[in-house]
């Protein structure tokens, strides 16, 4: 399809062929949009990108992945084939998005993550410098996609910062992994675990809000009020 005049004529955005762009897209040079897995013939494969989304500088983005609209990436970003990203999500500075991972709406992949057929819900925080692995036995393995895969994160978890998750595990709805965890088990919906090997440690509504602004974290968000109606 033919792009808006505007990319046609923006110097150091490379595209490839079969590149959809949607309308208000921001594109902050140097970039490279579609570019072709190994394989694969330049166009082969198609990238969608939507409406309004922002895409900053050194940003690579390989054919065979989806950006919803109003989607932000941080620079440095690097997108392989088959992602796919939901509206309004951002990806941080120097993250690296390997094949396979799903990503929901509104959700926030702070600068520094690595992923790997992850799968990341809706309205999740994901803290700086956080690794999900997917491949239980490393270096050659021929079935490790059929084997544990990768990390599920429900609707609305949180995991700090410097948290590694290995593979398999699920991340329970509303859950909060605690900062710098090593994380080897399941954590159920609505509870807060922490430490190497992490451990869940109460629930989130045992949590504190230590100034005082409120009666404890997160009773501002509005799925709390849907839930009780």
């Amino acid at each position: 399809m033919s792009l808006p005049d505007a990319v046609e004529a923006l110097p150091g955005v490379q595209i490839y062929p079969n590149v959809e762009i949607g309308e208000g897209a921001v594109l902050e040079p140097p970039l490279v949009l579609g570019k072709p897995p190994r394989g694969k013939a330049p166009g082969e494969l198609r990238l969608v990108i939507g409406r309004n989304v922002v895409i900053r500088p050194f940003t690579t983005i390989y054919a065979g992945s989806m950006l919803g609209d109003t989607v932000q990436t941080g620079q440095c970003v690097s997108i392989r084939e088959d992602n796919e990203i939901g509206a309004g999500s951002s990806i941080g500075t120097g993250a690296i998005l390997e094949f396979g991972n799903r990503i929901g709406l509104r959700s926030r992949i702070h600068s520094g993550c690595f992923l790997e057929m992850t799968i990341i819900e809706d309205d999740v925080f994901v803290g700086p410098r956080v690794v999900f692995t997917d491949d239980p036995h490393p270096m050659g393995c021929p079935r490790y996609k059929e084997c544990l895969g990768g990390v599920t994160v429900r609707t609305l978890a949180k995991i700090g910062a410097n948290c590694t998750l290995l593979p398999g595990v699920v991340i329970g709805r509303n859950a909060l992994i605690g900062a710098g965890s090593v994380v080897s088990k399941s954590v159920p919906d609505g509870m807060v675990a922490a430490g190497n090997p992490a451990k869940v440690l109460k629930k989130i509504e045992e949590l504190k809000c230590y100034p005082g602004f409120y009666e404890r974290p997160y009773v501002w968000e509005p799925y709390i009020n849907d839930e009780k109606t």
